[in-house]
């Protein structure tokens, strides 16, 4: 009889805490015992299971999805966006409005930010911004060369300066192209003070927030001209490229493809992006399911957000590469 007495007075005290929303200083001067006894019995309610905790999904969330995404790939975190069709105009949108909210709410003060600003998915996302106060990060890194066709350079440098005006920082623009013409040129285009200045901040990241491509560039980076031609695209291809973070090239299992290509790229190293405390990846879409598995798999990213169907695509077996 002392357990069903026992257990009686932990079904009240749950009663009165979850019922009827009382506090535990409350309960514990209306039933004359101590706070500490209130919290050692509410984990005996939970131990017990007087007290189950069932967590309902809101329409429009996929708790499953993100779990299962965190569990197969070792990531810290998920996120899964409702999207009304699997198509790229949609899928952006929505990852931008997700990836905005949980940027604003994550943000810690005095961050440094690097982001890839070749991204019309991450130009999505500062769109949704609304401003915080000033100094809440320290600098927006560029981390891809920006300079390139004038028609969308304008986004690239755009995207940065108001990541940077939206977080209270101050821009750091990486002012040279995404991809040098040679080796050689890279190297004179690094002698220059604005752009040493800037990558000499990416050490210091502390939040990255990166699209992932697909060996195919999107239309926004195909447009700037920092790309690779085709034939070199076919090389990065047979060297087993199937996606990159900043033009930094992986193959589907996640090991980094290195070609005499990664010498002309003017942006973050992998290896620094490796070491940065946390990576924010954008990125969904049927056409991009197979580089965003491959991306997963380096162990560099830590939140990924993406949309329900690229999610369920990356939950099933691995797909035939076309």
């Amino acid at each position: 009889m002392a357990r069903v007495n026992e257990l009686r007075l932990i079904t009240r005290v749950a009663q009165m805490y979850y019922t009827e929303g009382r506090r535990q200083a409350e309960i514990a001067r209306h039933l004359r015992i101590s706070q500490a006894t209130v919290s050692r019995m509410l984990k005996k309610a939970q131990q017990e299971e007087i007290v189950r905790t069932t967590i309902v999904a809101p329409t429009g969330t996929f708790p499953e999805l993100e779990t299962g995404l965190r569990e197969t790939y070792g990531l810290p975190e998920a996120i899964v966006v409702e999207c009304a069709e699997d198509s790229p105009g949609s899928i952006m949108a929505r990852i931008g409005e997700a990836a905005a909210h949980f940027l604003e709410a994550t943000l810690q003060s005095g961050e440094i930010i690097g982001v890839s600003s070749w991204s019309e998915t991450i130009l999505k996302m500062v769109d949704n911004i609304h401003p915080m106060p000033a100094g809440k990060a320290k600098y927006v890194v560029q981390t891809l060369g920006g300079m390139g066709d004038p028609t969308v350079q304008t986004h690239a440098t755009q995207l940065t300066t108001r990541l940077a005006r939206l977080t209270g920082a101050e821009p750091r623009l990486l002012s040279a192209p995404g991809v040098a013409q040679s080796r050689e040129a890279k190297l004179v285009l690094l002698g220059d003070t604005y752009v040493r200045e800037t990558m000499e901040l990416f050490s210091k990241i502390t939040l990255s927030i990166v699209g992932i491509g697909a060996i195919e560039p999107s239309s926004m980076l195909a447009r700037s001209g920092n790309v690779f031609t085709p034939n070199e695209l076919s090389d990065l291809t047979d060297a087993g490229a199937i996606g990159d973070m900043c033009l930094r090239f992986f193959d589907l299992d996640g090991n980094i493809v290195k070609t005499p290509l990664d010498d002309r790229v003017i942006g973050m190293p992998m290896e620094d992006l490796t070491n940065v405390d946390r990576v924010i990846a954008l990125a969904g879409g049927k056409a991009k399911t197979e580089s965003i598995r491959g991306a997963l798999r380096t162990g560099t990213v830590d939140v990924l957000v993406t949309d329900e169907f690229t999610a369920r695509r990356l939950l099933e077996a691995r797909t035939t590469i076309p």
